[in-house]
């Protein structure tokens, strides 16, 4: 049964009225709804939020790095530290080094550009702080509802956005409602902020409703392939950040390495690939794996213990890529929008910033009287802002890094380190993409393959024991929320032409291609191994895999990622 049909049958939806509907349990969103009631706290008003988040608690979704940069925390809650907020780690050292298969070259200390710098920042874990995040939320009077996931937007009759709805619980696989279904309900706000995290997926339509990409460069995306281990304690240093350039990537393949030594002798590692990779033979998990043999990261891990595992795509293309973040009735922040600095590898402080200049324009709109136009003073706030500054200063970073590693290192060293210390702060000169990733796989006819090593289950792994340690589960019965537009295109284009990308960019195992009794061949979706990293929904070479939302509360449950 179509949706429609659902509501006809079993419809109306209940409907609960706020003033401000928030999409997203990540610092984004949590930041609107502290910063929404701390001003309503401050005028004497009365003012109803609601944050609705998809994982199981607020935190089980959260994955990055994470060196946080406490700059807007400390602007959204000045006593963190009196509260409880879980930044135990300062940052003591940085390296940065370029690596070759069996040797690393450091960078001298004085000729790491600005961006790279980490002095007063903090190794965390941001699922943690979202958690606290989520306790300070609360405690100002903010609903949150997780396990509720936001499938879909409602409008207006004028057309601007009325709210959302969740999706409905207990469709079989058949798509027919079993013994126990329950309708989603509707949740209208005045206005409604969308903190979805990168191609979040109303996101996207409302990017496609309202033109917000319009006149601006598509946007660039990495994969993030984390993991989390306990090591030796005589080989953990507190504080520690290590960034890598170099192998296991080629010259011309973005991404980079790095390893964060948390407290307690945790250390957060892992592979960021950038998604415009041209050979389809590569797999950004394999290539995590591999990295983690280079003898200097490989050293620190013998003896220790793999605690998690996790993946997640992230936004890189910076300012030239940032859609308009407005429209009747709502918002785009954080990640959703693409604020995400790839210099500094940092978007929760742009995250938690963009959530209060959001609120900031709610509050004033709602208290107003308005409601369901555009929130024009949150874009404005924006561009006079110190993250606006920020992303400025790094607008060319991914387009650079794209001509290669080298070419990409030289010219950040000249816009990061060189020009600030000639007084320019702001690059004079803009460079800017036209092609999307999923455009950029060559035929694999025109690619070399790649024959990655099996795992040896002390250093690397398997994708399916890696997904077992992310706590990842989702109800089986459920309609596969990996939708195809054409059932016929993952065997006769992308297996025929690009020998089947999609069972190596994803690094959860979802996607397999597997021989029919009749020797011919067929794409299989586990979708139960869904770690909702968006991979397949950018990469797809024939953009024929849709990410839909799954039923509130599957996924990974990421423990201290």
């Amino acid at each position: 049964m179509t949706n429609q049909e659902i509501l006809a049958q079993f419809g109306p939806r209940e409907a609960m009225e706020y003033d401000v509907v928030v999409v997203g349990g990540g610092p984004g969103g949590l930041a609107t709804a502290i910063r929404l009631k701390q001003l309503a706290a401050e005028k004497g008003t009365e003012l109803s939020v609601v944050v609705l988040e998809k994982g199981s608690e607020p935190g089980a979704h959260i994955l990055s790095g994470a060196v946080m940069d406490p700059k807007a925390l400390t602007e959204l809650i000045p006593n963190w530290k009196e509260l409880g907020a879980p930044l135990n780690q300062a940052v003591t050292t940085d390296e940065v080094l370029f690596l070759s298969e069996t040797g690393a070259t450091k960078t001298p200390g004085f000729l790491v550009p600005e961006c790279f710098h980490n002095e007063g920042n903090y190794v965390i874990s941001l699922g943690n702080v979202v958690r606290w995040l989520a306790q300070q939320a609360e405690n100002l009077g903010a609903e949150i509802f997780p396990g509720f996931a936001a499938a879909e937007v409602l409008y207006n009759d004028d057309g601007s956005v009325k709210g959302v709805a969740t999706g409905n619980l207990g469709v079989g696989k058949d798509g027919q409602p079993s013994d126990h279904f329950q309708l989603g309900m509707e949740l209208h706000g005045k206005y409604t902020i969308f903190a979805e995290g990168a191609r979040g997926h109303l996101g996207r339509q409302l990017m496609a409703q309202f033109k917000l990409n319009d006149g601006k460069d598509p946007q660039a995306y990495a994969l993030g392939v984390k993991e989390l281990w306990e090591i030796a304690p005589d080989k953990h240093k507190p504080g520690l950040v290590v960034h890598t350039a170099g192998w296991p990537m080629d010259s011309k393949t973005y991404g980079g390495g790095f390893m964060y030594h948390l407290e307690d002798n945790k250390v957060t590692l892992g592979l960021v690939v950038g998604l415009d990779y041209t050979n389809p033979y590569l797999s950004p998990f394999e290539e995590m794996q591999r990295w983690k043999t280079h003898p200097r990261i490989k050293a620190y891990l013998e003896g220790g213990k793999r605690i998690s595992y996790g993946a997640r795509a992230i936004t890189a293309g910076g300012l030239v890529s940032l859609p308009k973040t407005v429209f009747p009735g709502g918002a785009l922040i954080g990640c959703e929008a693409g604020y995400l600095n790839a210099a500094r590898i940092k978007g929760s402080h742009a995250a938690i910033k963009t959530g209060m200049l959001a609120a900031e324009a709610a509050y004033e709109a709602v208290t107003a009287g308005r409601q369901h136009d555009e929130l024009s003073a949150y874009p404005e706030a924006f561009a006079k802002s110190w993250l606006h500054a920020e992303l400025n200063q790094s607008r060319n970073f991914k387009q650079w890094f794209k001509k290669g590693v080298y070419l990409g290192s030289f010219m950040t060293g000249i816009e990061q380190w060189l020009l600030p210390k000639l007084g320019i702060r702001n690059p004079p000169w803009t460079l800017h993409r036209r092609a999307a990733d999923h455009a950029m796989l060559k035929p694999a006819a025109e690619c070399p393959q790649i024959v990655y090593p099996k795992p040896d289950n002390e250093i690397t792994f398997d994708r399916l024991s890696s997904v077992f340690v992310s706590n990842t589960n989702h109800e089986e019965q459920q309609p596969a929320h990996l939708t195809l537009k054409d059932a016929s295109v993952p065997v006769n284009i992308n297996l025929a032409t690009y020998a089947g990308p999609e069972s190596r960019y994803c690094p959860a195992g979802v996607y397999e291609f597997v021989k029919n009794p009749d020797n011919s061949d067929r794409l299989q979706i586990n979708a139960q191994n869904c770690v909702h990293c968006k991979t397949c929904d950018i990469k797809d070479p024939t953009q024929n895999i849709v990410w839909v939302t799954p039923e509130g509360g599957g996924g990974p449950n990421y423990s201290g990622m």
